[in-house]
C-alpha cells in the first residue's frame, strides 16, 4: 500500500485510515483522513507545537493513493473541519465548492435562470477571494422567483442541487452545471471472475416492467397554494421530489429524469472492486458476468466510495441507470 498526503504545508507520515467519497448526487466530494492523535506530532514530524498553529479550516488537501510506491491522485480540496473520534484525530476535507462557503448580499430574482442565478454567485465568492470564478451551464431550468437571505454560496448551489437535480462540480475556477448522466468522464470494465469482491457486493437485476414508478413533483404554484405534477406508470412505486419553481418546463424536466433514472432493464444497488481498476463518478462501468451473459451492460456510476489503510483499499461503486447493453 502506497500514499501520499499533504495538508498545507506538511506532509503526513502516518495515518489511520482514508475514505473518500465522490458522488454526482451529492454537492461536494469529501475526504476524511483519520490520524492517531497519540502519535499526532509523529505523524505530522513535528515537535512541541499545538494543533491550531499546525492544520486549520482552509488548508489545502491532497490525497495520493496506490500500489508499490506508485499512489495515484484520488482527493483535492480543503479542510472543512478537524473533530476527534474515538481518540483519533479526523480531518474532513471538502473538494473545491469549499471555497462557495462565505456569505454573499441577500438578493430577488424574478423569473430567472439558474445560469443568471449562479452567475451572480460567482461574482460574489470571486470577491471573496479575490479571484475569477467562470461558469459553464447548459441546464436548461427557471425560477418564477428565488430568493438569496443570509445564504452563503455553498447554500445557493445546494438548494439548487437538490431542487432542479444538475451534476454541479468545480475545476479549475469554473464552476459546471449540467443534466444528470449528460457527462462521462472516463470508463473502466468489472468481472464478476475478476474484480468484483463476491462480499461486497449489493446488486439486484430487475426488468424494467418489474420497476413502475409513479414520480410526483410537488410546487407552490403563484396562487401560492402546493399543487402536484404527475409523471410515469400509474399503480408504479412512489417517488415525491418537491422544488420551489413553478415554471412547468423545469417541473417537466425534473419528473422526467426522475423516471428514467429509474426505469430500465438492469442492475441497481453496489459492488465493491480494488484501488485498480481507478473508477470515479460519473464514469460509465461496463459490467460483465459469464454465468448470465444476458445480465452484462454497460452503467452510470453514481457514486464511488474509497476505504483505505494498511489493511488495503477497497472502492464501494454505487450504480446508477444503465446507458448500454
Amino acid at each position: 500500500m502506497s500514499w501520499k498526503i499533504s495538508i498545507g504545508n506538511y506532509n503526513l507520515k502516518m495515518i489511520e485510515s482514508v475514505n473518500v467519497k465522490r458522488s454526482v448526487e451529492s454537492l461536494a466530494d469529501t475526504a476524511k483522513i483519520t490520524l492517531p492523535a497519540t502519535v499526532f506530532n509523529k505523524a505530522l514530524n513535528i515537535d512541541k507545537k499545538p494543533l491550531e498553529e499546525i492544520l486549520k479550516r482552509g488548508d489545502p488537501v491532497n490525497i495520493e493513493l496506490g500500489y508499490d510506491d506508485n499512489p495515484k491522485p484520488e482527493f483535492e480540496g480543503y479542510v472543512e473541519s478537524i473533530s476527534t473520534d474515538g481518540g483519533s484525530l479526523v480531518l474532513n476535507c471538502e473538494d473545491g465548492i469549499f471555497l462557495y462557503r462565505v456569505e454573499i448580499p441577500n438578493k430577488e430574482f424574478i423569473n430567472v435562470k439558474v445560469k443568471d442565478v449562479l452567475n451572480y454567485v460567482n461574482t460574489e465568492v470571486g470577491k471573496k477571494w479575490k479571484k475569477s470564478f467562470e461558469l459553464k451551464c447548459d441546464y436548461d431550468f427557471s425560477y418564477d422567483k428565488f430568493v438569496i437571505k443570509n445564504a452563503n454560496g455553498y447554500d445557493v448551489l445546494k438548494k439548487i442541487q437538490e431542487e432542479a437535480m444538475p451534476n454541479i462540480y468545480l475545476k479549475d475556477d469554473v464552476l459546471h452545471i449540467h443534466p444528470q448522466y449528460s457527462e462521462i468522464f472516463g470508463e473502466v470494465k468489472y468481472d464478476f471472475s475478476k474484480n468484483i469482491d463476491a462480499d461486497g457486493t449489493d446488486l439486484k437485476y430487475k426488468k424494467k416492467e418489474n420497476r413502475r414508478v409513479r414520480v410526483t413533483i410537488e410546487y407552490t404554484g403563484s396562487d401560492g397554494k402546493t399543487k402536484k405534477y404527475e409523471y410515469g406508470d400509474m399503480g408504479g412505486e412512489s417517488v415525491t421530489k418537491k422544488t420551489s419553481t413553478s415554471n412547468q418546463k423545469s417541473i417537466e424536466l425534473l419528473a422526467k429524469q426522475e423516471y428514467e433514472s429509474k426505469s430500465y432493464d438492469g442492475y441497481e444497488g453496489s459492488f465493491s472492486g480494488w484501488l485498480l481498476p481507478y473508477c470515479d463518478a460519473g464514469y460509465k462501468a461496463t459490467i460483465t458476468d459469464p454465468d448470465y451473459k444476458y445480465k452484462n451492460g454497460t452503467y452510470y456510476v453514481l457514486e464511488v466510495e474509497t476505504n483505505f489503510s494498511e489493511q488495503g483499499g477497497v472502492r464501494k461503486i454505487t450504480l446508477g441507470k444503465i446507458i448500454s447493453k
